[in-house]
């Protein structure tokens, strides 16, 4: 199981622009973690190239994707649509250790699917107000686009206060020691691939596995 210190940025709070935190983000000695694993080679042997940088703030967390694909697509616009099938990047967690987590995915124009459960199944959706907490800095913008055979590079950066984490009463996770897993994936893509930070052992692709998720020490 992998783990990862997460490092604590005192420069960046929830009032602080997601332009200015791109560039705090952008200005750190924070490294990149690539996300190694195919998990499902046999079906699914495509790996992009993709990094993130996650960190900890006083109000909330960080995340920063850097990634380079063979095809990239995002059609969806609407907050809860179905961004696993664009060009996706993911955050789970859960928070709080008490067996619930967070599913954060994104696609390269910045939309984003947010639930909340225990499993795949009766997941609840986050309602709009609390999705519109999230910022979002998509370095292709916030237009949709069909599938390219162009590889185009793209960042995201996303900022998730604490008070996202609508079922919970989060103030900070400092000193904390929590699990989560991160995520690649696009499976309308015409070459559909799905890696991972920790990996995952199940026989076909399933993100919905916290038994298989990785260790955040904050």
């Amino acid at each position: 199981m992998n783990t990862l210190k997460v490092p604590f940025l005192k420069a960046i709070a929830k009032e602080t622009s997601i332009e200015e935190i791109d560039e705090i983000i952008d200005s750190s000695d924070i490294d990149y973690v690539s996300l190694e694993n195919v998990n499902w080679p046999d079906e699914f042997p495509d790996k992009p190239s993709v990094g993130f940088k996650l960190v900890q703030a006083e109000e909330g967390i960080i995340l920063k994707f850097n990634v380079n694909e063979t095809f990239t697509r995002s059609v969806y616009t609407k907050n809860n649509d179905k961004v696993y099938t664009d060009s996706c990047v993911e955050l789970f967690i859960d928070p709080s250790g008490d067996g619930s987590y967070y599913n954060f995915e994104i696609n390269a124009i910045g939309t984003l699917l947010l639930g909340f459960g225990q499993d795949r199944y009766g997941r609840l959706q986050a309602p709009e107000e609390i999705c519109n907490l999230v910022k979002r800095l998509p370095s292709l913008g916030s237009l949709p686009f069909e599938t390219t055979n162009i590889e185009i590079p793209w960042q995201l950066t996303i900022f998730i206060p604490f008070t996202v984490f609508w079922h919970h009463s989060i103030s900070s996770l400092t000193g904390k020691i929590i699990k989560g897993n991160l995520q690649k994936c696009g499976d309308d893509l015409p070459i559909p691939h799905y890696t991972t930070w920790n990996p995952i052992k199940t026989a076909h692709p399933d993100y919905h596995q916290p038994a298989y998720f990785g260790t955040f020490q904050f």
